[in-house]
């Protein structure tokens, strides 16, 4: 059964997708590959740690392979030429305040797909309950996403690309 569900990406999320597949048709292939001899050179498969260890590796191995090609193929690039940032979109950055206490440290989130999700580095899944509450929003607008550690109030202050 084939997942037909459009994966949306930017075009930089694109194009890391296109070398992580091509990274691990290449160097991973080879690595497992030099793995699995190794272990088969020990003897007996049947009671051969090693062996299963490269087995599984290989099948995890291919199974990425596999959903990199199927997103690849699904993927919808976003065009950055119509996006607008009159509000929080697909592609916006946004610079957000704890509505609560406006003297913290101000964030910066570029809303992306999940398949490009990345909070730590400032890439925020429009699926997340933050990423989603901002979608629509405008500048000066509060929002409130609930989230794993609770409830959270968000002042936009800027929207840009």
């Amino acid at each position: 059964m084939t997942d037909t569900r459009h994966v949306v990406v930017t075009r930089e999320g694109l194009q890391k997708m296109k070398d992580e597949l091509e990274y691990k048709e290449t160097t991973e292939k080879m690595r497992v590959a030099e793995q699995l001899k190794v272990a088969i050179s020990y003897g007996d498969l049947s009671e051969n740690a090693e062996y299963d260890a490269a087995k599984n590796d290989q099948a995890v191995l291919e199974q990425r392979i596999n959903e990199l090609r199927q997103m690849i193929e699904n993927a919808v690039v976003v065009d950055e030429s119509k996006i607008s940032t009159d509000a929080v979109g697909f592609g916006t950055r946004v610079t957000l305040v704890d509505a609560n206490d406006p003297d913290e440290d101000e964030e910066v989130y570029t809303i992306v797909g999940t398949s490009e999700s990345d909070p730590v580095n400032g890439k925020l899944s429009n699926e997340s309950p933050v990423g989603a509450a901002l979608i629509g929003a405008h500048v000066g607008d509060i929002v409130t996403a609930q989230t794993p550690g609770g409830v959270r109030k968000l002042k936009i202050i800027n929207i840009a690309l």
